[in-house]
């Protein structure tokens, strides 16, 4: 099980990333005539919510254990 919240984290995120591309290609090629660029922020931040739900069963489950070191 913790093998596949740390996948599923990383792969969230390579998406998010993917979809900023997405996003800033979309302002620059469309210029504000079409909705594309409000599709992918709103892509962005449904999955960036997935994210820190993810990240928050993760710890709560305690797959992801918090830096006890300072440094």
């Amino acid at each position: 099980m913790d093998f596949a919240i740390r996948i599923t984290i990383l792969i969230t995120l390579f998406v998010i990333v993917a979809s900023l591309g997405s996003g800033l290609f979309y302002l620059i090629r469309d210029r504000g005539e079409s909705r594309r660029t409000l599709n992918a922020l709103t892509v962005r931040i449904t999955l960036s919510i997935i994210l820190f739900v993810l990240i928050l069963v993760g710890f709560l489950t305690g797959v992801i254990a918090p830096n006890s070191s300072p440094l």
